[in-house]
This record gives structure tokens, sequence and C-alpha cells, in this order.
């Protein structure tokens, strides 16, 4: 019996089966997700009888940590409007330097007693504490830039293993306050989204976390019905849509995704989303040469981003796949420059964790893959 990722409501009901109050289901929701326990003996208020029958069934599971990660340099972009940018040095005088990243390698077993891996992020830039946590292991989407697509997909998991991603992270920094979570790291969120909405809710939840809505970000590659499954629900939290390419052709060449839903099907449901809950969408644009950064791209990309309440996070490519490279700071500056000039709020987000793979698109991606991926 797992009483990790349950509602108030579903606690309730485990320990009326048990033969106890339910008042007893909201005090376990207040420990396991306000106070973070690890250990059925911290629940104080709870009879002693009561704690030795809970001790028997092992109801609070952990997730094995297999390895930390942590970069101990690392710079990220200043969103300077007003510099002239001629060379890549003149790029890095305008950056800042910001807190070390860190990444978390968990180890978990499914019922079959098969080792899998998931991987989530510690964010750290000025006064925000994100954490970038994981929904699936491995991903059965296919977008060409991503590692995380080049291993297989081993399944979703659950409701109470996506917030344990989030808790191992604020038990091992108690002096900081986390201040954001963003549902971005492996795998498809919308695949997985009755566990996902549901992790969501706890951790928006006053007797939890009591983490604002606002600052709950769920991201997806353009799964169509599921957004609007998302509107119909009215969920509160935030949607990042990854978009990677303002046409439909060089979409669907560089994610698969697109062939399902197509751009202007996707486009549309994102524009009924800032109407009907009255809220800006993000966009995601891996910066990718010769892919998706002409002059033509721009163009159509200042379109899009016209006709819908929105604004583009610019992420410059980490990975190496398929013979890429990584954009110069002085081309992603150019191409940002050209965004700005049309109109838009564009921001590019640089890439915190570049050096331990943490950074957009790379976790699942091993070190020693890294230099020749």
């Amino acid at each position: 019996m797992n009483l990790k990722g349950k509602s108030i409501r579903e606690l309730e009901s485990i320990f009326a089966d048990l033969g106890e109050s339910r008042y007893r289901g909201r005090q376990a929701f207040l420990r396991i997700n306000r106070d973070l326990a690890t250990d059925i003996t911290s629940f104080s208020e709870f009879p002693l009888s009561l704690r030795e029958k809970l001790e028997l069934i092992d109801p609070l599971p952990q997730l094995e940590i297999k390895d930390i990660l942590r970069e101990t340099k690392e710079t990220k972009t200043v969103q300077v409007r007003e510099v002239k940018i001629e060379t890549d040095n003149d790029y890095e005088q305008i950056e800042r330097k910001t807190s070390p990243t860190e990444k978390l390698i968990f180890k978990l077993k499914n019922k079959a007693r098969q080792v899998r891996e998931v991987e989530a992020v510690w964010i750290v830039a000025n006064n925000r504490r994100t954490v970038c946590v994981s929904s699936q292991i491995g991903c059965s989407l296919n977008c060409s830039f991503c590692a995380t697509a080049t291993i297989p997909f081993k399944g979703n998991l659950e409701t109470w293993e996506i917030l344990e991603q989030v808790y191992s992270f604020i038990r091992s920094h108690p002096t900081e306050k986390l201040t954001n979570v963003v549902f971005m790291g492996m795998g498809e969120p919308f695949y997985n989204y009755d566990n996902i909405i549901k992790a969501a809710r706890i951790l928006n939840h006053p007797k939890g976390l009591a983490l604002g809505a606002s600052h709950i970000t769920i991201s997806t590659a353009g799964v169509v019905p599921a957004i609007k499954r998302f509107i119909s629900d009215k969920e509160p939290f935030n949607l990042a849509v990854s978009l990677n390419h303002p046409q439909d052709e060089g979409r669907s060449a560089i994610m698969d995704v697109n062939r399902r839903h197509s751009l202007s099907e996707l486009l549309k449901v994102c524009r009924e989303y800032t109407k009907v809950l009255n809220r800006r969408i993000s966009f995601e644009y891996v910066l990718i040469p010769k892919v998706n950064m002409s002059q033509e791209d721009a163009k159509h990309l200042i379109k899009i981003c016209r006709s819908i309440r929105c604004h583009l996070n610019l992420i410059p490519l980490n990975t190496k796949l398929n013979s890429w490279k990584r954009p110069g700071q002085r081309e992603a500056y150019k191409f940002q420059s050209i965004l700005l000039d049309g109109g838009l709020l564009a921001f590019n987000r640089g890439s915190p964790g570049l050096g331990i793979n943490a950074a957009c698109g790379m976790l699942a991606l091993k070190n020693n893959e890294s230099k020749g991926a």
C-alpha cells in the first residue's frame, strides 16, 4: 500500500478501509506533501499501534538516487536589446553568472523488478529555484534533436514518482525555497496526462507545498487532444508548446508528432487556449542552424506569434544528433534580433546544465556519448 501520490480523498478512503478515522488521511497528506516525510515513525500524531500497522506494509517508498551531477560553472544570457553584437566575444560580455545546475539520476524498479532510470534537474537563476521533472521513462515520440528519443520507451511514471523528483531536491536543498516546477524532462507529459495533472494539483494544494499554479508549467510537443482536455478541464497551470519549426513540412521532418497533429491544428487549439483560459501560452523553439533559423523561418515564426497571445523561448541546440551543430552565440542573437524587431517577446533561455548533460534535450544522454552523438 503506497500512501504517496494520493489525494486527500483517496487517503481518507484508505484509512477508512483500515478501520481508522478518515481524518487520518488529511494528517497523512500533510506529512507526505508538506513535511516531505520519508519514514512513518515521523507521523507523531498517529498512535503507536497505527504506525506499527503501517510499517508492515511499507507505505512510503523512495526513489533510489543512482547519481548526482553538479555543474561548477555556468552562464545565462541576459536579455540585452541595445547592444551591438559583432563577434562571440561581444556576446559573452553581456552574460551573467548563475549558480550551478544539478541533475539527479534515479533508479526505479517496476513490478517485474526491472531497473529503469529517470532524470530530473535543479536549476538556479537569480531568485528562482526550478525543478525540471520527467513524466516518462524514455519517450514514445521521436523528436530528432532530443537525446531522450534515442532510448527505448519503458512506461509512464506514477504520480508519486513524479512528486518524489521534486521532493528529493527540496530535501537536499533545505535552505533554499522552491519557486517553480516545469514538466519538461524525459517523456511527453500529455501522454501521461492523469498522473502529471494529479502531481501538479498536489504541488499546488494549500496543504502541500502550496506552489502557485502560475509557477507550474506543463510542456507538450503538441498532443492536440490532450491540450483540448486541458482547456476543457480549465486547468490553472501554465502551458508550453514545443514548436521548433514554423512550417508543417519542416516541423514533420524533426518532430513526428506533427504527422499526427498538424501545425495548423496545433495553432488552432493554442489560440483556443489563450481565449478560453485568458492566459498567454509559451512556445519553445530549439535553434538548429540550417534547419529552422533562416530569414524565411523567422518571417513565418513572426506571423504565427503575432496571431497568438504568446511569448517565445529560444533554446540553442544542445545535442549533436544528426551531425547538427549548436548555433554560435552571434548566430543565435542575430535570429533573436529579427524576432524582436518583428515585435515578438523572444527570450534566449540559454543552456543551464550543458556541462552535465542536463540542458534541454540532453536528458538520458550519457557523458561518454555527448561528444559523438
